[in-house]
């Protein structure tokens, strides 16, 4: 198997759908819809409708059923996105390479932009929602996305600017902030698949979580602004607990090699894993 070639590919499939989804909507303020579409469009790897789709297809999931799944996180992820980028929050100048959403349209056209992208990932998930499986697999992906997930990461992420924390805390920030939406994307395939593999995905899903942070934390340790598309450097500047901050580079890449280890371990015994496996190598040897 060609990873990179079909990677890519399932990108650019996912991407025609997405691009298709954003272009058709009706919004009476076209600003608005403008807001969206800049955010959406601005690039990115879509690594979690990737993964999510490909877990589908190990899993036999029909392509069908898991896109609408696969749109929603991609949006839930956005919408993120242009909300960290705030002067409230992260107050990032840049995103991808790009203007971020604030900084091209105001922070009140990004923030109603973001609350939009939020709801319309909602609104696209459940339309086509029938089922057990598929009411399974959106209540995870709205819990993981939540105040159970995501949400109460970045929430404990913000309170705890400068003060003292330990390693717990930073464990919780980022198994929830990052974490909890890279896990959702493997489990809401196998809830859609009647539950398939669902404790080896689990851990494979945590253990790959953990590792995109970790890799995360060392770009922004030793990459340039160029190189990643955004701000580096931002969360030593804030006195931000970081893994690089707290264990240094090297133990650092360590344990970024040992979530590697555990994620391929967890999925050693699923069939048609390939795949998975490499884009969990993948992440580890990311550049941006």
């Amino acid at each position: 198997m060609n990873f990179n070639a079909k990677y890519e590919e399932t990108k650019k499939y996912f991407e025609e759908k997405l691009y298709s989804l954003i272009d058709n909507l009706s919004i009476s303020d076209e600003t608005l819809k403008t807001a969206m579409a800049y955010s959406v469009k601005a690039g990115g790897k879509r690594f979690r409708p990737v993964l999510m789709i490909e877990t589908a297809k190990m899993l036999e999931v029909n392509i069908e059923d898991i896109m609408p799944f696969a749109l929603a996180i991609e949006l839930i992820h956005t919408y993120s996105l242009i909300h960290d980028d705030l002067p409230c929050m992260d107050n990032d100048d840049f995103r991808r390479g790009k203007p971020t959403s604030h900084k091209v349209f105001g922070e009140a056209l990004a923030v109603l932009a973001g609350d939009a992208l939020l709801n319309l990932a909602y609104e696209t998930m459940l339309r086509g929602i029938g089922g057990i499986y598929k009411v399974n697999a959106s209540r995870l992906l709205s819990r993981f996305a939540g105040y159970q997930g995501m949400i109460g990461g970045q929430a404990t992420d913000v309170l705890s600017e400068g003060k003292a924390l330990d390693e717990e805390t930073l464990n919780y920030i980022h198994q929830n902030k990052t974490g909890k939406l890279i896990t959702a994307a493997v489990l809401v395939a196998s809830c859609v698949s009647g539950d398939k593999y669902i404790n080896e995905l689990r851990t494979y899903g945590e253990n790959i979580g953990l590792l995109f942070q970790i890799t995360d934390d060392i770009l922004d340790a030793l990459s340039t602004s160029n190189e990643l598309g955004k701000t580096v450097g931002k969360d030593e500047k804030a006195k931000k607990l970081t893994f690089v901050t707290l264990y240094g580079i090297e133990k650092s890449k360590q344990m970024a090699q040992d979530c590697l280890n555990n994620a391929i371990n967890a999925i050693s015994d699923v069939d048609d894993n390939e795949f998975l496996i490499e884009l969990a190598k993948y992440i580890l040897d990311r550049k941006s």
